[in-house]
């Protein structure tokens, strides 16, 4: 039985576990779909999804959207057997009328997606499909209402359980650090020795979730300085010339990058875990560091004080840092938020507003944001838990003495 075992297990990774064919199945990928859905045997059923995941590589932007809306139309929920068996639960609630009501209010692509992942490497093949869905449904309520069909089953494969933290050095594979150059977000990777400076040197690190369904694709790095103090400055951050210090004679940990590098997981949160993680192995690795900061962007700087103070006028860099103050602390989006999106994702990670720098990105990218201001958030490992809390539940926005100071400056006579 063992070789016979053996034997059938070897012809079905031959068959089934290769890459997805690049000659697709002649009939209609819709046609596909629905007979995968109705599928009950395993054999054939990852047959049909490998079919449909080779038919829908091969789909143009068209082809794609008419393959989404029958994913939206022909999968969807049927309210009335919904509301009948909601009745019947509400009526007489018991396993059985609570599983009815279950199945109901589950629209069968979901199971359809689920089907579509049991294809070996199919997971990454999704994550790009949500990409597209991403991309191209933004104008049609009923594939937007698809794509928190595809959010909710990535919450729940992407959980913080099944990922997996790999340092990232110059010594890791090629086709990973061309990944890291590649996806970097923040302040772009000019080249190789660009690349060598991040990653080589005893006081840089860099650190990268990953799926162990998707082991060569990074979800999402975060790139750290290792420093004496708290760093103004991007430009002598990376500079050429710096000269690089022994790791145990730094005393604070700058996350200066952090990219997030799949489109098709937006919207699924890996950063809070990522920065907390990391600041705890370093924390454990490295005794001698004290502080925990980012050099962060403030992307949406400039923008906002075109509509909010179009004549302003002073060059004083300490109104500036006034200005960046108030906006941080102050302007506010939907629901009460920071209309900052950076500030949003380190506040709600439990950071505070810890110090600001003019003349700190002085790039053309910088410049264009934020006049080249940037910000230090401060993850206190002590404090993150309350700080996150007050934030989620009050929107507060902790921040240091001395940026609230600023912030309540009076910079109407600079205008």
């Amino acid at each position: 039985m063992t070789l016979l075992a053996d034997l059938l297990s070897t012809v079905f990774e031959r068959r089934y576990r290769q890459p997805s064919k690049t000659t697709p199945n002649a009939r209609p990928i819709a046609e596909l779909a629905q007979e995968l859905i109705g599928s009950a045997g395993e054999i054939s059923g990852l047959a049909l999804a490998s079919d449909i995941l080779a038919g829908y590589a091969q789909l143009d932007d068209d082809g794609k959207v008419e393959f989404f809306r029958h994913m939206a139309t022909q999968m969807n929920i049927d309210p009335e057997q919904l509301r009948t068996t909601l009745d019947a639960y509400e009526n007489a609630p018991s396993k059985k009328t609570y599983g009815a009501y279950m199945a109901a209010a589950e629209p069968r692509r979901q199971e359809f997606i689920r089907r579509l992942n049991s294809v070996p490497g199919a997971t990454g093949a999704l994550v790009s499909m949500r990409a597209d869905l991403l991309r191209l449904g933004r104008s049609e309520p009923e594939l937007e209402a698809l794509d928190l069909d595809f959010r909710h089953l990535f919450v729940s494969w992407f959980n913080r359980g099944f990922l997996v933290l790999r340092p990232i050095n110059w010594e890791s594979p090629a086709h990973i650090l061309e990944k890291i150059s590649a996806y970097e977000a923040v302040h772009a990777i000019d080249s190789w020795d660009d690349l060598r400076r991040r990653l080589q040197p005893e006081d840089r690190r860099c650190f990268a979730f990953f799926h162990p369904a998707m082991p060569d694709e990074p979800l999402i790095f975060v790139e750290v300085a290792l420093t004496q103090g708290t760093p103004g400055s991007v430009q002598m951050l990376l500079a050429e010339d710096r000269q690089a210090m022994g790791a145990d004679e730094a005393d604070t940990a700058v996350f200066y990058s952090i990219s997030n590098c799949q489109a098709g997981l937006a919207s699924i949160s890996f950063g809070n875990s990522l920065i907390k993680q990391v600041a705890a192995d370093l924390a454990a690795e490295l005794p001698n560091l004290t502080t925990f900061v980012t050099l962060s962007p403030i992307p949406k700087l400039k923008s906002w004080m075109a509509q909010e103070m179009p004549d302003w006028t002073s060059e004083n860099p300490e109104d500036m840092k006034a200005v960046a103050a108030q906006y941080l602390l102050q302007a506010k989006g939907r629901a009460g938020m920071p209309y900052d999106p950076v500030a949003r994702f380190h506040l709600g990670n439990g950071a505070r507003v810890h110090a600001i720098h003019t003349a700190a990105d002085t790039s053309d990218k910088g410049m264009a944001q934020s006049g080249g201001t940037m910000v230090n958030y401060l993850y206190d490992l002590e404090s993150v838990t309350k700080n996150q809390e007050n934030f989620a539940t009050e929107q507060t926005v902790a921040a240091s003495p001395e940026v609230t100071q600023l912030s309540n400056l009076d910079l109407r006579s600079k205008a």
